[in-house]
This record gives structure tokens, C-alpha cells and sequence, in this order.
């Protein structure tokens, strides 16, 4: 479990295709303290550390995440969001992420406003009834409030402190990023579609 707040930003080193896909990512973490099988949530997905070094650590992508996500176009340099899993007693400064990523939306426009960015995104089209105006998407491992929904599209603003702290800022139009749409979203909808059967006991 994770809260969408981005504690480093690290970069693939190396990219070793075969059965599953292995990724090397360089990082400022400490990796002395990151456990061989534990989760880091890498531009959104969460992904099992493999192996590890000095500043890096490897995990592995099966050809299910490499399609459903943006990672089959990860290449030596591609910037990663890092979040580490949550601990028991720890801030949840977003919003309950559980690292799984729903489908891969575009970005479809980039405006500043004032010091903030206006960034508008085109989600999958299952996925835009999940969207609510001031409600929480995550967008590449970035806990993010909705400012707008409208056409089929959600905005998301971006203060300063977001834009050089996390990969967003780097963001133009046509660019495919992963999205997980709110955890407590699903539910509700999930409810709604099969009705309140614990009422039918």
C-alpha cells in the first residue's frame, strides 16, 4: 500500500529483456535498508525488488505489466517516481494507493496558471466514470486532486513544488502516462453495479 507521495526520483540503468523484463533503477534510497522482496511503487506499478546494490535496486516486469502499462517503453535514462510501501504509523499525506495501475491515459494539454500547470488527461474510457471533480487520481505514482471533468477528460493541477519533486513536470501532449483510479471509487461502483446484496439476508 502506498499514498501517491513521491519520496525519490530515481532512473533505469539498465533494461534486460527475456522471459520477464528486468529493470535496473538507480536511486538516492538507502538500499541497505530495502529488503530483497519488498514493494516499490515505480511510476505507479508496484514492483518486487529482485536484487540490489549500492544506489540501485532490480525488479522484474512480466509481459501483463508490460502491456498494461507504460514500462514496455522504459529505456536507459526513462526517470521513475519511487515510493517505498507504507509502514504501519506513517503520515498518509495522499490517498490510499494500492500500486496497481488501471490503464494508461493521455495527456491532452499543458497550460500554466500562474505558478501552478494546468495538465488535462484523457483516461481510458472505462475509467472515466471513476473520475470525480475533486476527487484523488494517481497519475505515474503521484497522488493527484481532480480540478475538472468534462469530455470524456479530467484536469489536474500541478503546484511548483509537484512539478520539480516528481516526473510530471516533464509532461507535453501525446505523452501515455499509467493511472490508478481511486481505490474507494471502485468499490462504491462495484456495490452499485451488484446492488446491496447484504440487505438480501
Amino acid at each position: 500500500m502506498f499514498t501517491g507521495i513521491i519520496t525519490d526520483v530515481g532512473h533505469v540503468r539498465t533494461v534486460v529483456a527475456g522471459g520477464d523484463t528486468r529493470f535496473e533503477i538507480a536511486t538516492a534510497y538507502d538500499t541497505a535498508g530495502i529488503a530483497i522482496g519488498a514493494s516499490i511503487a515505480c511510476s505507479g506499478p508496484c514492483l518486487t525488488v529482485v536484487e540490489k546494490g549500492p544506489g540501485w535496486f532490480a525488479v522484474e516486469a512480466s509481459a501483463e505489466t508490460l502491456s498494461r502499462t507504460t514500462l514496455g517503453g522504459w529505456h536507459e535514462g526513462t526517470r521513475i517516481n519511487l515510493e517505498r510501501a507504507l509502514k504501519l504509523g506513517d503520515e498518509l499525506g495522499g490517498h490510499l494507493v494500492s500500486g496497481h495501475v488501471d490503464g494508461v491515459a493521455e495527456v491532452v494539454a499543458r497550460r500554466p496558471e500562474g505558478d501552478s500547470l494546468r495538465l488535462s488527461f484523457r483516461p481510458p474510457a472505462e475509467l472515466f466514470a471513476f473520475i470525480a471533480e475533486k476527487g484523488s487520481a494517481t497519475i505515474e505514482g503521484v497522488s493527484l486532486t481532480v480540478n475538472e471533468v468534462e469530455d470524456g477528460c479530467f484536469g489536474v493541477n500541478l503546484i511548483p513544488h509537484t512539478q520539480t519533486e516528481t516526473t510530471l513536470g516533464e509532461l507535453a501532449p501525446g505523452d501515455r502516462v499509467n493511472m490508478e483510479i481511486d481505490m474507494l471509487a471502485r468499490y462504491v461502483a462495484r456495490l452499485m453495479e451488484n446492488g446491496p446484496t447484504w440487505r438480501k439476508n
